[in-house]
């Protein structure tokens, strides 16, 4: 295989290595003129929700909040979580939604019938991409839980569907990214940024063999090897780097440790002749990966589900210092800044001096009378990531993040893979922007 040739036919071969999206039935449908309105009239945006477990009721929950949105479909595989997520449009005074029960394919009898500004889909990773792709190919953007591909053939699709439609999918609900940190940057407090450093480092042994969890996780450690689940710290490594808009990835390696820690989980909790005290499994515990990017910055991009650890965070190095952000002690050094030569300092005074406006002029929709539900942040103010959804609905423009940005994102998963598969040689990185990524303005602009 020659890692150096990746236009889209080599895509397309390669991709068929790694898990398929689910077939679509759905078809093209063209792209409907906007309905006019008054100056200053809102527009109500309708939206439909396909996956109602943990995170996809957070969304719901979420998404009820939040004044002039109307919640028009529910797409659920569990009986009872589509009663349950019903009840609750009922409790904010909305007519019953319509629902789609019928199997795992049901989504696209809901894109092809419903009227809706968006899709939601909260579902296990593997259908992510098939559910945006019918919800584009029906007339209606989607937003999407990470990762939004698993495939380099999904990426592609999605980014021409795009094209062709004018309708985009986003992973703008999977998380909202550090502004503050993102302000240091671009007001240049740590110089030219040379280096990233951050991971999901997450202990889900629990998780994968809880079956009220996220069990299906468990499947993709049998059979597969690489770095699974980029997204969460690429929100942040992105926008700092400019990937896409000014920079771009240009190639990656990536490595993994033998698959020991599942074994000894499965063996301590289940017995020694468990099924999965004894199954061989693929996935490495713990994967680095090497990102560079065509300007010459680097990124080291960690993945371990699989060990015993609490949650690590972020570490930004430029020319002229570093800044780590860390749960029990954030820290930062400036070169002939800081008070002690080679002494970190805390950052509380530059966190509050460059706060973002963004962050600053957020005016949230009003409070709620509980906590939001379901898997996520349990607050009672709207999450900015959905205002700023909703918002980009109402204005028909772009999401913070398109869909080359969201691609791009989780394209490293398959990426991963085949450089892990292929004893870590480099593997050139996609350009998803066919060359844009020059001139694009920067996201959070």
């Amino acid at each position: 295989m020659n890692n150096n040739t990746f236009d889209r036919r080599n895509f397309l071969k390669l991709s068929s290595a790694a898990i398929g999206g689910i077939a679509l039935n759905a078809g093209l449908t063209g792209v409907l003129a906007s309905p006019v309105r008054k100056v200053g009239e809102k527009k109500t945006i309708k939206l439909g929700f396909v996956g109602l477990g943990g995170r996809g009721s957070y969304h719901l929950s979420a998404a009820l909040g939040i004044p002039d949105v109307e919640v028009k479909a529910l797409c659920e595989i569990v009986p009872d979580r589509l009663e349950q997520a019903k009840k609750w449009v009922s409790e904010y005074g909305q007519p019953a939604p319509n629902l789609y029960g019928r199997g795992p394919m049901d989504y696209v009898r809901l894109c092809e019938e419903e009227d809706l500004d968006a899709v939601i889909c909260a579902t296990p990773w593997d259908s992510h991409s098939a559910i945006c792709l019918a919800a584009m190919r029906n007339d209606k953007h989607a937003a999407c839980e990470v990762p939004l591909v698993q495939t380099l053939e999904e990426a592609w699709e999605l980014v021409e569907t795009h094209e062709k439609t004018g309708k985009w999918a986003s992973i703008v609900i999977g998380g909202f990214g550090d502004l503050t940190l993102l302000n240091m940057v671009r007001n240049d407090l740590l110089g030219d940024i040379l280096h990233l450093e951050s991971g999901y480092i997450h202990d889900l042994r629990k998780v994968k063999f809880d079956p009220e969890g996220e069990p299906w996780r468990l499947a993709y450690t049998a059979i597969r090897n690489g770095n699974l689940y980029p997204d969460h710290p690429m929100r942040n490594m992105m926008p700092i780097l400019n990937i896409n808009h000014g920079d771009r990835f240009d190639y990656l390696v990536s490595m993994s440790t033998k698959s020991v820690m599942i074994n000894q989980y499965a063996a301590a909790k289940f017995g020694p002749d468990s099924e999965y005290a004894t199954k061989k499994l693929t996935l490495g515990d713990y994967n680095a990966t090497l990102i560079r990017t065509t300007n010459g910055k680097l990124i080291t991009l960690n993945h371990d589900t699989h060990t015993p650890h609490p949650r690590e965070d972020f570490r930004v190095q430029g020319t002229k210092g570093v800044y780590v952000r860390d749960k029990s002690r954030s820290r930062i050094y400036l070169d002939e800044v800081s008070p002690e030569s080679h002494e970190w300092e805390s950052p509380d005074k530059y966190l509050e001096k460059f706060a973002h406006p963004i962050d600053l002029n957020y005016k949230p929709a009003p409070r709620r009378s509980g906590p939001i539900r379901g898997h996520g942040q349990q607050s009672s103010t709207t999450p900015i990531n959905w205002h700023r959804l909703v918002l980009a609905l109402q204005e028909e423009k772009m999401p913070d993040w398109d869909v080359y940005d969201s691609v791009t994102s989780s394209a490293i998963i398959p990426l991963t893979e085949l450089s892990v598969n292929n004893k870590s040689k480099p593997v050139d990185f996609p350009d998803f922007t066919k060359g844009n990524w020059k001139t694009r303005k920067p996201i959070y602009s």
